[in-house]
């Protein structure tokens, strides 16, 4: 129990460490900043219990600053909206309890926009080709944006469907992603690997 209540010490002695002045954390000693440093270190803190709002101060301003005029977030403010930033930043907020900070409209007007009609997948950023590993990132923004909706829309959201198409992203999944001789890929043409393989029936 000491050597637990030890590391656990050290381990919010790294957060604070890694936190920034403006709400941002990097992910390791000099190393890169992005939301990704402070969706990890939310759910590590909660998950570890010593998570506290000092630890955080500042971090929920922080990311909505990294929502872009698009609706989606970029790694950090002025950055690409992509599906991956967006998923960490959105699920950072709803543990830090900020989700008030940001336009929920415009998010939501993003993310439906990046299922695409003909494929059925999601793309990961505007303009870009659909890629099985968003089934995942971009996917899991809607229980997400749900979970945020539903007290004020019990009305017309239900827990039996997402706000996008779930059949369409299904038949991409098995009609597109799934390689021959097993595991799953990007798209058709490419090839497996681990991650597509991982995120596409995530």
């Amino acid at each position: 129990s000491s050597g637990i209540n030890r590391r656990v010490r050290g381990l919010k002695k790294f957060l604070e460490d890694m936190h920034n002045e403006d709400g941002s954390f990097t992910m390791h000693k000099d190393g890169e900043l992005d939301v990704r440093g402070a969706y990890c270190s939310a759910v590590v803190s909660h998950l570890c219990g010593i998570y506290s709002e000092e630890l955080f101060k500042n971090t929920g301003e922080w990311i909505a600053k990294c929502q872009t005029f698009e609706g989606g977030f970029g790694s950090r403010p002025g950055t690409e909206a992509h599906g991956g930033y967006t998923f960490c930043s959105l699920a950072a907020l709803i543990l830090l309890n900020k989700t008030h900070l940001i336009n929920k409209d415009q998010l939501l007007d993003w993310a439906v926009h990046r299922q695409m009609k003909f494929e059925g997948g999601f793309q990961g950023r505007t303009n870009k080709m659909v890629d099985g590993c968003y089934s995942f990132w971009q996917g899991g923004i809607f229980p997400l944006i749900h979970h945020i909706l539903m007290p004020e829309n019990s009305d017309i959201l239900n827990d039996k469907e997402w706000l996008f198409s779930q059949i369409a992203l299904q038949d991409y999944i098995l009609f597109c992603c799934q390689y021959p001789s097993g595991g799953l890929v990007d798209k058709p043409g490419k090839s497996r690997d681990y991650y597509h393989t991982c995120y596409c029936l995530s």
